[in-house]
């Protein structure tokens, strides 16, 4: 070196991690994770944010369509909502434990079993409605409504 001192490489000093030589050699073909399909299911194109599925398929034309998305909630005529839930155009339960929502899609035919749902759910702060798949001002003041207009009296 310039100023004539030497320099250690400590790599070469540090003890091996593993002294023994190994008993098998892995092949270079190991993968520890699933095989995975190259095409997406069903499912997983359908639990896709509306946005990029729009992005990546274009738009699909379907009905105008009212989602209720709630939680679990501690009242007794919630086994009636996941019946009226389950009932619906879509139904899906996403996450688990004090994450688990429930997102129910109705089409403007099933006003009367949307109105059903909402009045169960619909007093909790954690409900949101969304119109076609989005959240909108005012979704539950007079999109709501004007949909109960629809039920046949």
């Amino acid at each position: 070196m310039a100023d004539g001192r030497d320099r250690k490489c400590y790599a070469s000093t540090a003890p091996l991690m593993n002294p023994e030589q190994p008993k098998y050699r892995p092949q270079e073909r190991f993968w520890p994770y699933v095989e995975l399909s190259e095409q997406p299911t069903d499912e997983e194109i359908a639990s896709l944010d509306p946005d990029l599925q729009e992005a990546l398929f274009g738009v699909k034309p379907r009905p105008f369509s009212i989602t209720i998305v709630f939680p679990a909630l501690d009242r007794p005529d919630f086994s009636r909502a996941l019946e009226l839930a389950s009932n619906s155009a879509e139904f899906r339960e996403t996450g688990s434990g004090p994450n688990r929502r429930y997102r129910a899609r109705f089409w403007s035919r099933d006003a009367e079993r949307l109105r059903d749902l909402f009045a169960i759910v619909g007093s909790s702060d954690d409900t949101d409605v969304l119109i076609d798949d989005r959240p909108v001002p005012y979704a539950r003041e007079l999109w709501l409504p004007l949909v109960w207009l629809l039920i046949p009296r």
